[in-house]
Order: structure tokens, then sequence, then C-alpha cells
């Protein structure tokens, strides 16, 4: 496995990682034209169990470039990598194309695969005779940091 990520390496999600589970408010925030607020009902939220599904097969891996700036992943963001779900045409997936990771939409039709950009500057990733591409594992969810 070492071999083929030379040029990116994942983060394992801490299994062993207290829960931290931070007070949501139930009702939904406009983006628009504020309203009059509903009562506040608390509850308990815990991003990871939104982000991880399997733990031990969960990496998390910091995304370069804006190759999938329209799905909402963007140059910084951090994306959970589950291992664990089967990878099926539609889903953003990080995929090693020969020695290089990406993440891009997984499209397959009639036994043919390609991977494709969610930022139309980007060609399709069509594999050429003698390419390998390896779909490592599916992406579960995005964290974006907006502020420091």
């Amino acid at each position: 496995m070492n071999s083929i990520f030379q040029s990116c390496s994942p983060v394992p999600a801490d299994i062993d990682a207290p829960a931290l589970a931070l007070p949501m408010a139930r009702v939904a925030v406009p983006a628009g034209f504020p309203s009059p607020a509903d009562d506040f009902v608390v509850e308990r939220l815990d991003v990871m169990k939104l982000l991880v599904r399997h733990p031990q097969s969960t990496f998390y891996w910091r995304v370069k470039g804006d190759s999938m700036r329209e799905a909402g992943i963007h140059d910084g963001s951090i994306v959970a990598v589950d291992r664990a779900v089967r990878p099926r045409s539609g889903h953003v997936v990080l995929a090693v194309v020969d020695t290089e990771c990406t993440v891009k939409y997984l499209h397959e039709r009639a036994g043919r695969v390609r991977l494709r950009a969610a930022n139309p500057t980007y060609p399709d990733i069509v594999p050429r005779d003698g390419q390998t591409i390896e779909v490592w594992g599916v992406v579960r969810g995005v964290v974006q940091i907006f502020a420091v």
C-alpha cells in the first residue's frame, strides 16, 4: 500500500478519540431573509457520528486544488473517506491514478470507468492503455473551515 501512496498519505480517523457532542439547535437557520426564531430546543451533535460510519476504515484527507469546487469541496477542505463503502457510479471517490491521488466523481457505463471533476475547466480522467486507476474509498463528507 505504501508504494501506491508515494504522493499522498491518509490520516486515520482516531478511533480512540472521545466523543465531542456539542449543542445543536433543532431549528434550521435561514440563509435568506431573517425570520422570527422558533423555540431553540437543543440536542447534542457529534460530528464524528455524521462523518464516520466505519471507524476502522475511515481516513481523513486534506484536498489540494479546485477540481471539485462545484461539489462543495474546495482547496484545503478535509474529506472523510470510507473504504468500507462500495463505490458506485455517481459517488465522490478518492482514486489513485497510477501513483497520484485525486478526488472526483466516479462514472461507470457499459463497463467503462471515468473520473469526472466538478469544475468544467478540468477534463475527465479516462484510463489509457497500461494506466492504473484504483478507487480507494468513497467520500462520506467534507469539512470546510471558513475562519481561524
